[in-house]
């Protein structure tokens, strides 16, 4: 079986924007701060 799909609000996807822009964070440092891959940060 599948895991069920989540869904990310918008503060959640513009925290780890800022983080990449404003704090100058790698993609996957930002991945493991918020708990996600960095997979799902770059294709955002």
């Amino acid at each position: 079986m599948s895991k069920p799909k989540r869904i990310y609000s918008r503060e959640y996807k513009a925290e780890a924007v800022k983080m990449l822009t404003q704090q100058g964070m790698s993609a996957g440092e930002a991945g493991r701060r918020l708990g996600i891959g960095s997979n799902l940060i770059v294709r955002s």
